[in-house]
């Protein structure tokens, strides 16, 4: 196959929202995908920029000028578009995007959620496109693979609900506990608030310090709430604070949860979630006894879980780690597309951190 021919098979793909810390993931990623071409970058307030202005170090290998937001632009030039914009941009797009044929990947809370009251609740936005949202599949491979194949429309899950319905599905779909004594404790480095500075994420505010945001009103609860419901079959209420640590990216997840059978012990739970994600690539089960720390995911698209049973409170404390910027977002949203396309699933991505 010549050079030419083998270009113009390549998957057209779209991204809009470029500026972020989402965007720029996917940029590289894109680049280093064997079947992709990037054919369109869209962005509100970089509109006529070069990506290397967005991004200096980027100049050298990839340096496409950034373009305003239009449907019909990303439709002729675009197979598959991801939208890597804040909550309510997508609504905007999505509809007349679904309807023109085009594959579409929102990274946004626009369409993760199947009860579209819950999300005006939370987010304060009116839905009126109920057609186009049910259209939608949440995009958490490790549980929704076949669902996912299937569709045009998937709504990228948000990064505490990955990590921490990683660490819950096992215990869920096999009722092993008590699912109204569900604690989620969980722990977020800094570019989770996004490259924009605000009060609460500044170096000098968060340097030195860790603290807890958003209790008891965090908007991935009810996220992390609808998924745990549908493996549990019956609505479920959990506990889930998240907190910020001074560090650049990563979440470290802490769940805790009663044992419906307190004879269980850690080995019988680490074989039931060996055994649960036998067949997803991009999940570690730790030996008895080891814990994850966030630096062996920093960079990847890896999930580490450890867990262990204090028989003493009959209780189970499962820990998960990822990259919230990578498989919290970005490459998880390509996992996505590789299933889509009927691509290995692990293609172009990377599942080995650097380290230290």
């Amino acid at each position: 196959m010549t050079q030419q021919t083998e270009q113009a098979t390549k998957t057209r793909v779209g991204l809009v929202g470029a500026s972020g810390y989402g965007g720029i993931q996917l940029v590289r990623l894109i680049l280093d995908h064997p079947h992709l071409e990037l054919t369109y970058l869209g962005g509100s307030s970089t509109a006529g920029q070069e990506f290397g202005q967005v991004y200096p170090h980027m100049a050298p290998w990839f340096n496409q000028q950034c373009e305003a937001i239009e449907i019909e632009a990303i439709s002729e030039r675009c197979d598959v578009v991801f939208l890597a914009a804040p909550n309510g941009v997508a609504l905007e797009l999505v509809p007349a995007l679904v309807e023109r044929g085009l594959r579409v990947l929102d990274l946004s809370a626009d369409y993760r959620f199947t009860d579209l009251a819950v999300y005006e609740q939370w987010y304060g936005k009116e839905r009126k496109d109920h057609s186009t949202n049910a259209k939608a599949v949440y995009g958490l491979p490790e549980l929704f693979r076949e669902k996912i194949a299937n569709a045009s429309l998937v709504g990228c899950p948000g990064c505490y609900p990955t990590a921490s319905l990683l660490a819950a599905a096992p215990l869920l779909k096999q009722g092993l506990i008590a699912t109204e004594s569900l604690i989620i404790d969980a722990k977020s480095g800094v570019s989770g608030a996004g490259r924009v500075a605000k009060q609460g994420s500044l170096f000098a505010e968060v340097d030195g310090s860790v603290g807890a945001y958003g209790v008891t009103q965090h908007r991935h609860t009810p996220e992390i709430e609808q998924v745990c419901s549908e493996l549990c079959g019956h609505n479920l209420t959990l506990q889930f604070t998240p907190h910020l640590i001074p560090m650049t990216r990563g979440i470290l997840v802490t769940l805790y949860a009663q044992l419906r059978d307190p004879g269980l012990v850690t080995e019988d739970l680490n074989l039931v979630y060996t055994a649960f994600y036998r067949q997803a690539p991009f999940v570690t089960i730790l030996d008895v006894g080891v814990y994850p720390h966030t630096k062996w995911v920093a960079g990847t698209n890896s999930c580490y879980i450890g867990l262990a049973v204090d028989p003493r409170t009959e209780r189970v404390i499962v820990l998960a780690v990822i990259d919230n910027l990578l498989k919290g977002q970005s490459s998880q949203a390509m996992q996505c597309l590789n299933i889509m396309m009927g691509w290995p699933e692990d293609l172009g991505l990377p599942k080995v951190a650097f380290y230290p």
